[in-house]
């Protein structure tokens, strides 16, 4: 009753001001307002933009109580976009804290990234925080230099194809799909039966291109030599002097020595602007906040259970993800 009665009340809130000559009043998160530039340091002429990309990478819009936050790709590209026409950035500073996502939204920021640094000629380094890994390395690639913390785990290079099995509960409750198919392989991957020896032959072949296409462009980009790249193919996790050892990042180091880098490929002077682009102000911001708005990052939201990929919305389908705690199929 009481959820009820305050439900009711912000509601005619909002009702109650809508139309009105009065300031505008966000009961329900503020994705709306466009970006706007803030300053975290520095006061020369020239920019170096810091780009925040935490979390599991996606193009799925995130649903909330009331509400809906774009996905990491829209807010990513939309950032890019900004400063793609804003001449005074010269570098981008990518601050990756991610255990990679579907293998689709990770090629498709990939693409996205080089894209926008082949267009612009501005420089961009990626930044690595606790973890880069599959995807999280993937969308790193395009950069100019890769500096990963003392700490960073990373590398994962290779595929995972995620299929749900829910035969077990559909026993226990007694429930049974039906299937009409034109072929036999028509409901390859079902999560309602055991896949055959041919679907997991036909699967294998898909992940193994997948993960030849990922492998290809580490070697492209890394160029490293056949040692070094087969150890990687292994799709192992690195910490980041072994990873720096096989070539996969250039430097180990801290936030600040990735903003400096920047600056120095954008040639700009040690004092040029470091700037974000956000929708809210925050009070004594600086460059660990990777906050945009006054609901993203790690603080709660209503009705909003963050629970892991492993856990929810486990989608049958193909990841560049390192996602320890799934069962063997």
């Amino acid at each position: 009753m009481l959820r009820s009665t305050i439900f009711i009340i912000l509601i005619s809130i909002t009702f109650l001001f809508s139309g009105c000559a009065t300031p505008r009043i966000i009961l329900f998160g503020d994705d709306s307002i466009p970006l706007k530039e803030y300053t975290l340091q520095g006061a020369d002429k020239g920019k170096v933009l810091l780009i925040p990309v935490e979390g599991t990478i996606s193009d799925e819009t995130k649903r909330e109580f009331l509400n809906s936050k774009p996905s990491m790709i829209q807010e990513i590209v939309s950032q890019l976009s900004k400063a793609e026409k804003d001449p005074a950035v010269r570098a981008v500073v990518l601050k990756i804290d991610s255990p990679g996502g579907s293998v689709t939204a990770s090629d498709v920021l990939y693409h996205e990234i080089l894209t926008f640094k082949e267009r612009t000629r501005k420089k961009i380094v990626a930044a690595m925080m606790n973890v880069a890994a599959s995807g999280g390395y993937y969308i790193a690639l395009p950069a100019d230099f890769i500096l990963a913390h003392p700490t960073t785990v990373t590398g994962s290079v290779g595929v995972l194809f995620l299929q749900p099995n829910v035969t077990g509960l559909m026993e226990k409750i007694g429930v049974e799909v039906d299937v009409s198919k034109s072929g036999r392989n028509k409901d390859i991957g079902s999560p309602f039966r055991p896949s055959t020896a041919e679907e997991k032959e036909i699967i294998q072949g898909l992940i193994e291109k997948l993960g030849q296409r990922f492998l290809g462009l580490v070697a492209r980009h890394r160029k490293l030599n056949q040692i070094n790249l087969s150890d990687v193919g292994t799709a192992r996790l690195y910490l980041a002097d072994e990873a720096q050892r096989l070539g996969l990042v250039d430097k180990i180091g801290y936030l600040g020595e990735a903003i400096t880098e920047a600056k120095k490929l954008g040639g700009l002077s040690p004092a040029a602007k470091v700037v974000v682009y956000r929708r809210t102000d925050f009070p004594d911001d600086n460059l660990y906040n990777s906050r945009i708005t006054s609901r993203s990052g790690s603080g709660p939201t209503l009705i909003d259970i963050d629970l892991p990929v492993s856990m929810k919305n486990l989608r049958t389908g193909f990841y560049y993800l390192w996602a320890p705690g799934l069962n063997n199929q």
